[in-house]
C-alpha cells in the first residue's frame, strides 16, 4: 500500500506513519502535504479512497474534514468533485435504504461545513429535506404511519449531525437551524411513540415501560441534543481539528450541494386494518433498524462523568468500528480502545457490545463475531477489560430470571464460548447457592445449561476439573456422553431375539448389503415377528450404532440407507417414533442428538411437522423449563425450514436474471442469423440469398442453442418455483401446528384470566404459597438445606429460602416467552399467514397471555 494511503489510514492513530506525534494537528499537516504531492498525478484515486477512508472509519471523519478544507485552499476543482461525489452517494444510499452510508454521509458533510467546504444553508437544505419527507411520511392523509420506522430513521440522522457541527450551524445560521429544531420538535408532537414490545431484554419491561412513559429512543437524543444546546453545544467526545486551521481555513471557498430527494413511501388508505398496519410496520423496520437499543448493565455511577450527548457520541464510534470491521476482529479491537476521546470508556464499551450481542430481534452480526471482539479486548486491555465483563456477566447472572429467553440463550452461548477461550476460570463458588434452588430456577438453569455447552466445547473430565472449588455443581453437570444402546452385549444384559437381529444387521451393512436386501430381510425375518416397534427399534439403533464413531459414519449410513428408514416411517406417526429412538440412543449426549435429528430432516427421513409433535410430546413438555434441548431440536427443525425457503428465493431471482440474459443471447444470436440469410452472395458468378453456407450453419447452430439454454433455464425457473410453492405450504402448515400444539400445553396449565392477566400477575400467585409451604417443612429437610452454605443475596425472584416463583408457574413462563422468541425470530415467514393463524389459533377461546405473547414478538398492538 502506497504511504499516502498509510497516512490517510492511520491519521490520529498513534502509529509508526506519524513517528510517536499524538498531535492532530501534526498528523493533518503531515497527510495534506503527502495528498498535495499525489494529487499531481493520481487526482481520481486519492479522491476516490479519501471518500472511502471517510466512509468506513466515520470516527475520523473531523479529521478528513480538515484535510480537505486545507486541500480547497489549493485545488478547489478537486475539493468540488468531492462534494459532487458526496451528494451522489447519498442520493444513491437513500434511494437504496442504505442507513449507515446515509448517517455517516450526513455527518460528513456536517464537518465540511465546519471545514468552510461547505455552505451552512446548503447542509440546512439537507436537514429540510429530511424532515419534509418525514412530516408527510406520519401525516394520516397524506403519508403512511405504518413506515414511521423510515420517518424516525431521517430525523435521528439530522440530529446525530449536530454533536459534529452544531455550534457552527447556531454560529453561522441560528435562524435556519433554529428552523430546523422547531419543526423536528413539531414532527415528536406528531409521532407515534415508539414501543419496544417484543425487543425489550427483560420481559417485565414489555408491560411496566409503556405505563410509565419512558422516553423511546428518538424522544431520547431530542432530550440529550437539547442539554447539548443548552450547554453552549460543548461536548469532550468530538474533536475538533479544524479551529487549530481556523484562520486559514475562513479564506476558502464554500461550495453548495446540489439537491437532493427522498423516496416516497407508498400511500396507504386511511382506514388501514390492524393486521395490514403491522405487516407494513414490520416491512419498514426491517429496513430502518433501530441502530441501538440500550442494556444498562452497570449502576449509573459508572458514567457519571459523562454527558448524556458523550454516550450517544461514544455508542455512534463503537457501533461504526463494529459495524465497518465485520470480519477483522483484530483491527476492531484495536480502534475500539484507541477511539479520539480524553476518558475512559471500558464500561460504556461492555455495555454497547452486550446490546449488540443480544439485540432483538437479532444482532447485526453473527453471535461470534462479538465474542472475539470480547476475547481480543480483554487481550488488549489486561488490566481493566476482563474484570468489566465479569461484572457484566454477574450483573446479568442477577437479572437472569427477567431476561428474553432468546437473549438468555445467546448469553449462555457466549459464556460457555468465553470461557473455553480462558481455560474455564471462573469463581464458580460464587454461584454455589443456585444448587439451594428448585431445579426450574432461571439461575440454577443458567449454570446447568453453560456447563453443558462447556462439555460440548471441551470434554467432561476438563469441565469438572474447572469447578473443583465448587465440587457440589458437579451435580449439575451432564451425563457423560456416551451411546445407550439397546442391543448392547457388554455385561450382564439379557441377550434377547432383537439382539441377535441387531448384529445380523449390523454384520449386513459392514458387508455393503445393499438398501432393497436389507429392506428384504426385514420384511421376511424382522416386521412379522416383531411388529413396527420392534422392528424400529432394531433398525433404527443398529443404524445410530454404526454411525456413532463420527458424524462422517453417521452421513454414510443415512445416505447408503436412508430408504431403509423412509420404507419402515413413511408417516408422521412412525417418524415421530423414530425420533424418540434417536432421543434414546443419545440421552446422554444432548448435542449429537441433536444433530442425528437435524442430519434426519436435511435427507428428508422425519418431517419439521414430525419433529414439533414430538418436541410436544409429554417427556418433553415437562423439560421445557429446565433444558434447552427441545427447544434447541425445535429451532434447528424451524431454522432448516426457513433456510430452504430463503435459498429457493435466491434461486429464483439468480434464475430471472439468468432469463434475462438467455433472452438477450437468443435474440442477438437471432438477429445475427437473420442478417445473415438476408444478404446476397454471389456463388458461381450468380447471386444467391444467404451468407457463406459454413457460416449460416454456425449462426443457426448457436440460434438454436442459445434458444434452448433459454427454454433450459425457464424450465429450471419453474421448477423451483413449484418448490418454493410447496415449501411455503409446508412452512405454514409448520406455524399452524407449532403455534396450535403451544396454545393446546399452555390452555392446560395456564391459570385462569381472571387470575393472571398478566406475566406480573403469573409471577405473583406463588409467592404466599411458597411462603407457607417453607413454614412447615419437616425438620429433616431444614437440617439438609443446612448442610450446604446458605446466601442472601438479592437476585430477581430469588430470597435467602428459595426461589419463590412456582414450578407450573415458571414453566409457563419458560414457554410463554419461547412463544415471544418464535415470533419474533420468524415474523417475515409468519405475517404472510397471519390472517389464517388469527382464525384458528388465535380466536376468543385462546388465554390472552398467549396471544399477547404471539403479538408482541410480532410487534403488533394487537392482544
Amino acid at each position: 500500500m502506497s504511504s499516502w494511503m498509510n497516512l490517510l489510514l492511520r491519521i490520529g492513530d498513534n502509529s509508526q506513519e506519524y513517528s510517536t506525534s499524538s498531535d492532530f494537528k501534526d498528523h493533518i499537516e503531515t497527510c495534506f502535504g503527502a495528498l498535495r504531492r499525489e494529487m499531481e498525478h493520481s487526482e481520481n484515486d486519492v479522491l476516490d479512497f479519501l471518500i472511502q477512508c471517510a466512509e468506513q472509519l466515520p470516527h475520523k471523519i473531523p479529521l478528513y474534514g480538515t484535510v480537505i478544507g486545507l486541500t480547497n485552499l489549493e485545488n478547489e476543482d478537486f475539493v468540488r468533485k468531492v462534494v459532487e461525489t458526496t451528494q451522489t452517494n447519498l442520493q444513491d444510499a437513500l434511494d437504496s435504504g442504505n442507513c449507515n452510508r446515509i448517517r455517516i454521509l450526513m455527518r460528513f458533510l456536517t464537518v465540511l461545513m465546519c471545514s468552510k467546504v461547505l455552505q451552512p444553508s446548503s447542509l440546512v437544505v439537507v436537514f429540510e429535506t429530511l424532515l419534509s419527507s418525514a412530516a408527510t411520511t406520519v401525516d394520516e392523509e397524506k403519508g403512511n404511519p405504518s413506515w414511521q420506522a423510515c420517518a424516525d430513521f431521517y430525523i435521528t440522522c439530522i440530529l446525530s449531525c449536530l454533536p459534529w457541527g452544531g455550534a457552527e450551524l447556531m454560529e453561522q445560521v441560528p435562524e435556519e437551524i433554529e428552523r430546523v429544531m422547531v419543526g423536528i420538535e413539531a414532527y415528536l408532537s406528531i409521532r407515534r411513540h415508539a414501543s419496544d414490545s417484543g425487543l425489550s431484554f427483560f420481559e417485565d419491561d414489555d408491560e411496566t415501560k409503556n405505563g410509565l412513559g419512558e422516553k423511546d429512543f428518538l424522544e431520547d437524543l431530542w432530550s440529550r441534543v437539547q442539554d447539548l444546546s443548552n450547554n453552549g453545544w460543548k461536548l469532550d467526545s468530538v474533536p475538533r481539528p479544524h479551529l487549530s486551521f481556523e484562520a486559514q481555513l475562513v479564506s476558502g471557498k464554500s461550495h453548495e450541494f446540489g439537491p437532493i430527494s427522498c423516496p416516497e413511501q407508498t400511500h396507504s388508505p386511511s382506514a388501514l386494518s390492524g393486521i395490514n398496519y403491522g405487516r407494513q410496520k414490520h416491512e419498514a423496520e426491517l429496513k430502518y433498524p433501530q441502530r441501538i437499543r440500550r442494556l444498562n448493565i452497570f449502576p449509573a455511577s459508572k458514567f457519571e462523568d459523562l454527558q448524556p450527548i458523550d454516550r450517544f457520541v461514544m455508542e455512534e464510534y463503537l457501533l461504526d468500528v463494529l459495524f465497518f470491521f465485520n470480519g477483522c476482529r483484530k483491527e476492531c479491537a484495536s480502534f475500539m480502545v484507541g477511539l479520539p476521546v480524553p476518558f475512559r470508556y471500558e464500561y460504556l464499551m461492555a455495555e454497547t457490545i452486550f446490546s449488540q450481542l443480544l439485540m432483538l430481534p437479532q444482532p447485526p452480526f453473527r453471535p461470534i463475531y462479538y465474542t472475539l471482539v470480547i476475547i481480543d479486548l480483554c487481550k488488549a486491555l489486561p488490566g481493566a477489560f476482563p474484570s468489566v465483563v465479569a461484572g457484566a456477566v454477574r450483573a446479568l447472572f442477577e437479572k437472569i430470571a427477567d431476561i428474553d429467553m432468546e437473549c438468555r440463550t445467546r448469553l449462555i452461548l457466549w459464556f460457555s464460548h468465553h470461557l473455553s477461550n480462558f481455560e474455564f476460570i471462573w469463581p464458580w463458588t460464587e454461584w454455589a447457592y443456585v444448587l439451594d434452588l428448585p431445579k426450574w430456577a432461571p439461575q440454577r438453569v443458567f449454570v446447568q445449561e453453560v456447563l453443558e455447552r462447556e462439555v460440548r466445547l471441551s470434554y467432561w473430565d476438563k469441565v469438572k476439573q474447572s469447578i473443583e472449588n465448587a465440587p457440589g455443581l458437579e451435580e449439575l453437570l451432564p451425563p457423560r456422553g456416551g451411546p445407550n444402546f439397546r442391543f448392547s452385549v457388554d455385561g450382564d444384559t439379557e441377550r434377547t431375539e432383537l439382539h441377535a437381529l441387531s448384529a445380523d444387521l449390523s454384520n449386513m451393512v459392514k458387508g455393503r448389503a445393499a438398501a432393497r436386501e436389507i429392506i428384504s430381510w426385514i420384511e421376511e425375518s424382522v416386521f412379522p415377528p416383531h411388529g413396527l416397534e420392534g422392528t424400529l427399534k432394531v433398525v433404527t439403533q443398529t443404524f445410530l450404532d454404526i454411525g456413532s464413531k463420527s458424524f462422517t459414519h453417521l452421513i454414510t449410513v443415512l445416505e447408503r440407507y436412508g430408504q431403509v428408514i423412509t420404507k419402515i416411517c413413511p408417516d408422521q406417526d412412525k417418524q415421530v417414533m423414530l425420533i424418540a429412538e434417536v432421543g434414546y440412543y443419545w440421552k446422554n449426549n444432548a448435542q449429537v442428538a441433536a444433530i442425528a435429528i437435524d442430519r434426519m430432516m436435511g435427507y428428508r427421513l422425519i418431517s419439521n411437522l414430525a419433529i414439533v409433535r414430538w418436541v410436544f410430546s409429554p417427556e418433553n413438555i415437562e423439560q421445557f423449563h429446565t433444558s434447552d434441548h427441545p427447544w434447541e431440536v425445535l429451532r434447528n427443525a424451524v431454522s432448516k425450514t426457513y433456510n430452504r425457503i430463503s435459498d429457493l428465493r435466491k434461486e429464483i431471482s439468480s434464475l430471472k436474471k439468468g432469463i434475462v440474459s438467455a433472452e438477450e443471447a437468443a435474440a442477438k444470436a437471432k438477429a445475427e442469423l437473420e442478417v445473415a440469410e438476408s444478404k446476397l452472395t454471389l456463388v458461381d458468378g450468380e447471386p444467391v440469398l444467404g451468407e457463406n453456407p459454413v457460416r449460416l450453419n454456425r449462426l443457426k447452430l448457436r440460434a438454436e442453442k442459445a434458444k434452448e439454454e433459454e427454454i433450459s433455464v425457464r424450465e429450471s425457473l419453474e421448477a423451483k418455483e413449484a418448490l418454493l410453492a410447496r415449501a411455503l405450504d409446508e412452512n405454514e402448515a409448520l406455524f399452524l401446528s407449532l403455534y396450535k400444539n403451544f396454545s393446546n400445553v399452555l390452555m392446560e396449565r395456564l391459570p385462569d384470566a381472571s387470575i393472571a392477566g398478566t406475566m406480573r400477575e403469573l409471577k405473583s400467585i406463588q409467592v404466599d404459597s411458597m411462603a407457607v409451604d417453607l413454614e412447615e417443612s419437616s425438620t429433616m429437610e431444614v437440617d439438609n438445606e443446612n448442610e450446604r452454605q446458605q446466601k442472601s443475596q438479592p437476585n430477581g425472584g430469588r430470597t435467602s429460602n428459595g426461589y419463590n416463583i412456582g414450578e407450573k408457574e415458571q414453566w409457563c413462563l419458560s414457554t410463554l416467552g419461547y412463544v415471544k422468541a418464535f415470533s419474533r425470530q420468524y415474523a417475515s415467514e409468519i405475517w404472510p399467514h397471519i390472517e389464517k393463524l388469527d382464525a384458528e389459533v388465535l380466536g376468543e377461546n385462546v388465554h390472552p397471555l398467549f396471544r399477547k405473547a404471539v403479538y408482541c414478538g410480532l410487534r403488533c398492538a394487537q392482544s
